[in-house]
């Protein structure tokens, strides 16, 4: 049910329960997926991250730090056990000591106990805090924010605040136990390139590359891609998040080639972008390398207390002294972790983040399109550059190319 370490788990809801004071939290994991026939269900991450568990559809988190109880301040509540779904799906455990053992939580209940326990913890404490991140205005209302409306209504004098960014904070520097999970996707990412790079010839189709460096996560040991990949040749090459991945590859185009493995729900997010025969023509090599000079300036600058704005206008003031400013249509990146495009709170980074930085250059007339992306982790030092074994220069990318062969 969980890899992570339980005595991290629980050092993270301790910094919640600190914060809290004498008021209550919820989190909720959601409601189950697509089933067999649609990808594989992710609970909200910020249960994730609180509790490390992957498999529990339905669960919920009860923060209740005025519980006289120290075993009951915090609270995991688990859907009831069905056998005639169990026969289909799978048999889930008991509640009992191993359980209990196991995922790090004196105290589990089942979700049908849950509204009697949460209607005590709102009796006990003297109001609300939603961590869940805030609906937009034509959705339906967070599901912890749903909840204390109806509380309030049924226990009167009983406010709600905010803490919306209390566990992206938290996930904004990642502890040594996500730094290792990154860092073996970014292992298994860099094998999975390996073995896709013969297949960027003329005649192959992007659905090839698709296959194979997917199927490299795999046999190295990741859970799969840790999102939806992106194989784009050509002018698909210029759209962003090209998805459909099934046109035939030309000789001499360049492919963006976007994608990531997973390893105990961490992942990479890595771009290169290859020439289709593995050799850049002239103009192709001249967009890559104002294009790597940009990401190598940038990554450059990356240390405690940089923002991404700072970092942004690195590459983007390279990119617009080269004449390509306007070709440059998106941010320079973004945090990394459980998500792809991690929460990882606002303001300058910390010591331990994990971050992507990923300049481009999209000549939609030209059909050429160029992205390289590395995922970066802040260090007491400066960075780290956790991916920077997957080809980068031209020459090494033809030479790479080459070896394949």
């Amino acid at each position: 049910m969980t890899n992570c370490p339980t005595e991290l788990t629980r050092k993270r809801r301790k910094a919640v329960l600190k914060v809290l004071g004498e008021r209550m939290a919820v989190v909720f994991a959601g409601e189950g997926g697509a089933g067999l026939h649609g990808a594989p269900w992710r609970p909200n991450p910020h249960f994730e991250y609180l509790t490390g568990i992957r498999d529990e559809p339905g669960a919920i988190l009860l923060l209740d730090p005025s519980h006289p109880q120290k075993t009951r301040r915090c609270m995991l509540f688990l859907k009831p056990r069905d056998p005639e779904m169990e026969r289909w799906d799978g048999v889930r455990p008991t509640i009992g000591g191993p359980l209990r053992e196991q995922l790090g939580f004196p105290s589990i209940f089942r979700t049908s106990t849950f509204g009697r326990w949460v209607t005590e913890a709102a009796k006990r404490n003297r109001g609300f805090v939603a961590l869940h991140p805030p609906a937009s205005p034509d959705a339906p209302l967070s599901p912890d924010l749903e909840l204390f409306g109806k509380l309030s209504a049924r226990i009167p004098g009983r406010t709600t605040e905010e803490a919306f960014e209390l566990v992206p904070n938290l996930r904004h520097a990642k502890d040594e136990w996500e730094v290792d999970r990154t860092r073996a996707a970014a292992a298994a990412t860099a094998s999975g390139y390996a073995d896709a790079l013969p297949w960027f010839r003329d005649g192959a189709n992007e659905s090839d590359i698709q296959r194979e460096v997917e199927h490299g996560y795999l046999c190295h040991g990741a859970e799969g891609p840790h999102y939806g990949t992106i194989v784009g040749g050509g002018v698909r090459g210029t759209m962003l998040h090209y998805i459909n991945n099934d046109q035939p590859l030309v000789d001499g185009d360049l492919v963006v080639l976007d994608s990531g493995a997973r390893m105990d729900g961490y992942g990479a997010d890595v771009t290169r972008t290859i020439p289709v025969g593995g050799t850049f023509t002239p103009r192709a090599k001249e967009i890559y390398n104002i294009v790597l000079s940009a990401l190598d300036a940038a990554i450059a600058v990356i240390k405690p207390g940089v923002t991404f704005a700072e970092i942004d206008e690195v590459a983007r003031s390279m990119i617009k002294d080269a004449g390509y400013g306007e070709t440059f249509i998106h941010g320079i990146g973004h945090h990394l972790g459980l998500e792809v495009h991690d929460d990882g709170g606002e303001g300058p980074l910390q010591e331990g983040a994990i971050i992507t930085v990923e300049p481009g250059i999209y000549l939609e007339s030209e059909g050429l399109g160029c992205r390289l992306e590395d995922d970066i982790l802040v260090t007491a030092e400066g960075h780290e550059n956790l991916t920077k074994m997957i080809p980068r220069t031209a020459e090494e990318v033809e030479q790479a190319f080459a070896n394949s062969n």
